[in-house]
């Protein structure tokens, strides 16, 4: 079995393939300082709890934007699990060519979901990911990840906007039936909901133009059926994009040995 991390800026996911199809998917809130002690005991009682021992799992992989985050990842691995995990890297053999003008600046997410939205979709396509930055990546009919754009994420437009205006509510996110809000609340909600519906549509429709042909637009994240529900312009969305990334990305490249369990400054 394979274990599968993908460490965000929120959140944290922890996922178990044997092979078939995922086993498990859990997530925790993304903490620098939490120890490899800390995930060994919590992600330790959700496999016992669905049947799978530490020894099953013989591989491991990690993808990360959070660098703080990788040293207690990896040692989780190596420490309760006896794996070196491969970590998500343009070093890598991605299958595909990362044409941009310094691949080593490309979030490790953003590769992991060309390579499994290409997989799994074809090209060329759009891949919106709505997280802590809402990221279009662009990938051409043949595979390669040609570049994108980043915009701030939902939530953190919602947060901002509170902490800056001393009158406007933190609110929660949702489709508005109206887009003329009466009152504060839902004028907040509506510029909120279908500005990024605007944001998603304008950004996908330029993409395109410049491309010069049209493109499948494939939606992630936690928000994505959200938006999807008042955009005809995703096609679809697929919440595991970035695990299945992940996944096709491990049967690329083989297990690293492992290395000495002493303390080290990774």
């Amino acid at each position: 079995m394979k274990l599968v991390i993908d460490a965000g800026n929120t959140n944290i996911v922890f996922a178990v393939h044997d092979g078939t199809a995922w086993r498990g998917i859990w997530r925790i809130a993304t903490d620098a300082q939490r120890t490899s002690d800390e995930y060994g005991v919590w992600l330790g009682f959700l496999l016992e709890r669905n049947g799978i021992a530490n020894g099953d799992l013989r591989m491991a992989i990690i993808g990360t934007v959070v660098p703080a985050a990788l040293y207690h990842l990896r040692r989780l691995c190596r420490d309760w699990f006896g794996i070196e995990p491969l970590v998500a890297s343009a070093a890598l053999d991605w299958g595909f060519t990362i044409d941009v003008d310094n691949p080593n600046e490309v979030g490790a997410d953003r590769l992991l979901n060309a390579l499994a939205a290409h997989q799994t979709y074809g090209g060329p396509l759009i891949v919106v990911d709505f997280g802590t930055a809402t990221t279009f990546d662009v990938v051409d009919q043949s595979g390669a990840y040609i570049g994108g754009a980043i915009a701030p994420g939902i939530n953190l437009s919602v947060e901002a906007l509170h902490q800056a205006a001393a009158r406007l509510p933190r609110i929660g996110i949702g489709r508005p039936q109206r887009v003329i809000g009466t009152s504060t609340i839902p004028a907040m909600r509506s510029g909120i909901y279908w500005g990024y519906v605007g944001l998603v549509e304008g950004l996908i429709t330029r993409i395109e133009a410049e491309y010069g042909r049209p493109m499948k637009t494939i939606a992630t994240g936690g928000l994505a059926p959200l938006i999807a529900e008042g955009s005809s312009r995703i096609e679809r969305t697929d919440p595991d994009l970035t695990l299945e990334g992940l996944r096709l990305l491990s049967l690329r490249n083989p297990a690293p040995p492992l290395r000495n369990r002493e303390p080290d400054n990774d």
